[in-house]
C-alpha cells in the first residue's frame, strides 16, 4: 500500500494486516552534494515503490522523511525518532527506513526502527530497460532483508 487515497482507505479496512512501513530518507541540500542528493531522490523512490509492490497488502510505502543536509544531527535524530515512535504507536510492528545517505549510518543506534543503506545509483544516463534491471536488482536483495527481518522480529 502507498500513501494515496485508495490505499489508505484500504489500509483502515485491513490494518491488523499491515504491520510494516517503510519510509525513504532523502537529504536536500544546494551545495556541493546537491547532484548526489538528487540521484538518491531518484532512486530510492523507484527501488522502494518497487518493494512495496512485491509486499502489497503487508507494507505502507509512506512518503519520504525529507530533510535539509545540514540540519543539525539533534534536530534529524529527534524529527525520525518521532516518526518512529509514531509508526510504531500506530500499530506498525516494523518500521524500515530506507536511504543512500551515509549519514544515517553513523546514527543508526539511536534509531527505533531498522535502517536499510543502499548505495545509490546514478539513474540521469540510463535507458530505461538498463535502469528497470538495476532497480529490481537492488529490490531483490531487499526482499531478503526484509524477510529476514520479519523472522528474526
Amino acid at each position: 500500500m502507498i500513501w494515496n487515497t485508495k490505499d489508505i482507505t484500504l489500509f483502515f479496512q485491513e490494518q491488523k494486516y499491515i504491520d510494516t512501513a517503510v519510509v525513504p530518507l532523502l537529504p536536500v541540500s544546494f551545495g556541493d552534494q546537491a547532484k548526489q542528493e538528487a540521484d538518491q531522490a531518484e532512486f530510492i523512490p523507484l527501488v522502494t515503490a518497487l518493494l512495496e509492490k512485491q509486499f502489497k497488502g503487508r507494507m505502507m510505502l509512506l512518503p519520504p522523511f525529507t530533510y535539509f543536509s545540514n540540519e543539525s544531527t539533534d534536530l534529524k535524530l529527534q524529527r525520525m525518532k518521532q516518526w518512529s515512535e509514531t509508526l510504531k504507536e500506530k500499530g506498525f510492528e516494523h518500521v524500515f527506513l530506507i536511504t543512500s545517505d551515509p549519514f544515517w549510518r553513523e546514527v543508526e543506534k539511536e534509531i527505533s526502527a531498522d535502517l536499510i543503506w543502499l548505495p545509490s545509483i546514478p539513474m540521469e544516463h540510463m535507458d530505461g530497460k538498463y535502469k528497470q534491471k538495476i532497480i529490481e536488482d537492488q529490490v531483490s536483495q531487499l526482499l531478503k532483508i526484509v524477510v529476514g527481518k520479519w523472522q528474526t522480529n
